[in-house]
């Protein structure tokens, strides 16, 4: 019997999000364990070389991450495998280069680019608002945080604005009917829309019904909705395309007039 967790990951077995080719070896790295989960994040290295393009083999990777050049949110990371995910802030202070971590409408994780003002904080979902040893009241969020003394009105499922420079929150978002959320998961996986209204499954899964801005509506479970923003103005800034899905005839469509305008 094998003893501990595993060490390997063969590269067909790599979630789809990662966009590896099938030819391209036996094995893809396997994310360390950090604040997120391996299905749900994004190895270091394969960012720096597969996405960024900034080094050819792993040993480059080992050099850049070496030099303590890459930051993710706020702190130098030097792991190779060590995991980025949704939200995740990843500065490179040499180039002088901000990203975010998002997701496009067909699932895969989208590179962002952003600007120094939005690489200063993150949006953050509450998994949990438990009390500690002592009466100490504290939320545990999506990335692995616990955060201790947060304001009594923030719940379960709502989204609280983290400045990764002062380590403390700075305002939050209610999981309301209106408010402007993106999916975190299921098919309908990196679509951007409004919430309408929760359908509440006593021992089930409650259902959020969403609405997009071509008046599309779609339902997904509550645990894939992550509230961005309020009223229709989202707190950050989205990746190409806005989270709106189109049709392949849409896309389509979209390609031959981007090509006759050139």
């Amino acid at each position: 019997m094998a003893r501990g967790p595993k060490k390997h990951l063969k590269r067909i077995a790599a979630p789809s999000s990662w966009m590896l080719d099938k030819l391209g070896g036996t094995y893809a790295s396997r994310p360390s364990t950090g604040p997120h989960k391996l299905r749900e994040s994004l190895p270091l290295t394969i960012l720096l070389r597969r996405r960024l393009q900034y080094a050819l083999t792993g040993r480059e990777v080992v050099t850049i991450l070496a030099q303590r050049l890459v930051k993710v949110d706020g702190k130098v990371r030097t792991d190779t495998k060590y995991p980025i995910g949704f939200q995740d802030v990843i500065s490179i202070e040499k180039s002088g280069e901000h990203f975010r971590l998002l997701y496009d409408v067909k699932g895969r994780f989208a590179i962002h680019r952003i600007t120094p003002e939005e690489a200063c904080y993150k949006l953050c979902k509450v998994k949990k608002t438990p009390v500690g040893k002592r009466g100490v009241p504290y939320i545990v969020t999506h990335d692995g945080r616990t955060i201790r003394y947060p304001d009594p009105e923030i719940a379960v499922n709502d989204t609280v604005k983290y400045d990764i420079e002062q380590n403390k929150i700075t305002g939050f978002i209610k999981f309301d009917t209106g408010n402007v959320v993106v999916i975190t998961g299921g098919r309908n996986m990196g679509r951007v829309g409004t919430i309408l209204h929760r359908e509440r499954h006593i021992g089930g899964f409650d259902i959020v019904h969403v609405k997009d801005v071509l008046d599309r509506t779609f339902a997904t479970r509550v645990t894939n909705i992550f509230v961005i923003g309020e009223g229709s103005k989202p707190w950050i800034s989205l990746p190409k395309g806005k989270g709106v899905k189109l049709t392949i005839s849409e896309e389509r469509d979209q390609r031959r007039r981007a090509k006759a305008q050139q």
